[in-house]
């Protein structure tokens, strides 16, 4: 058992850093955000169907009382990834990461709201220590303002569809779930530039390695890595599989570093700042394990 988890555990750690690697090709991708996320939920949830329909046909059954929610989940999941390569285009890998970090925070604030509890002090200390290492990236990168706020944006949606989807998770097939998103996500997607007439055939070109990048965002870091990452948590506690998640930003971050090299390179501050925001929420993870709240 011990020699499972701890494979598990290795594989976690590889999934993530499979995560990480979704903002390093949508940088390379040359389209705009809207269209890389179009292309992104079409492949996926076909990504998925096919293998839903090879090994677990099952898995296409949906509660009628998820519709209206997996609605919701489709819509706010499309306009995170939306923002998130929008920052990405406009910020940077590493800037945008760093935000993203902030997420854990963000539902910590949050989640009382959704389910009717109070909030802890202690969230609020670790909060406090989240908001002052993103001053100092604010500092560190003030001329990129636009792009922290939308990237802090996309945070927040990826903190709301986290509560979502854990909500859902009691009622629904997790992957099944994801599959219906990622399909109601490409639904409104097309109807939106199909009605918006802002885009046209020109804007979905792929030019060079343009599909190899968007191919691997979409199969290889969302349908291989979201399925296979449902199959390793089941041999982790909520406490690991949560530590291991929040180290995505990182990996990303020293991903692009090695990749761009100094051209990706940030100031001191910002890198004061990301370790505050990263080291804040491994000790806020660390303190609810001790209480055991989670």
């Amino acid at each position: 058992m011990q020699d499972v988890r701890a494979k598990s555990i290795i594989y976690f750690h590889f999934i993530v850093v499979i995560f990480g690697f979704s903002s390093i090709f949508g940088a390379l991708c040359s389209l705009e955000a809207i269209p890389l996320v179009i292309y992104r939920m079409v492949l996926a949830s076909m990504g998925l169907a096919f293998y839903f329909a090879i090994f677990h046909r099952s898995y296409f059954k949906l509660d009628r009382s998820l519709w209206l929610k997996v609605f919701y989940g489709g819509v706010i999941i499309g306009l995170h990834w939306v923002t998130f390569f929008h920052a990405i285009k406009v910020a940077g890998v590493s800037l945008t990461l760093s935000m993203m970090a902030t997420g854990a925070f963000i539902t910590a604030i949050i989640e009382p709201l959704f389910n009717k509890r109070r909030v802890l002090v202690y969230e609020l200390l670790f909060g406090g220590l989240i908001v002052l290492g993103v001053s100092l990236i604010f500092q560190a990168e003030y001329e990129n303002l636009y792009g922290i706020s939308i990237a802090l944006i996309s945070a927040f949606l990826s903190s709301v569809f986290t509560i979502l989807n854990s909500q859902m998770v009691k009622q629904g097939r997790a992957i099944t779930l994801s599959f219906y998103e990622l399909l109601v996500g490409a639904v409104i997607g097309i109807s939106f530039v199909l009605l918006s007439g802002k885009y046209s055939v020109v804007d979905f070109e792929l030019k060079q390695l343009d599909i190899l990048w968007i191919l691997m965002i979409a199969w290889v870091c969302t349908s291989y890595a979201f399925n296979i990452s449902i199959k390793v948590m089941q041999h982790l506690s909520p406490f690991t599989v949560m530590l291991i998640i929040n180290l995505e930003p990182l990996y990303g971050i020293l991903l692009s570093l090695a990749i761009w090299g100094e051209e990706e390179l940030m100031s001191f501050r910002f890198y004061a700042g990301f370790i505050i925001i990263l080291g804040s929420i491994l000790l806020n993870g660390i303190y609810k394990k001790q209480k055991q709240i989670i």
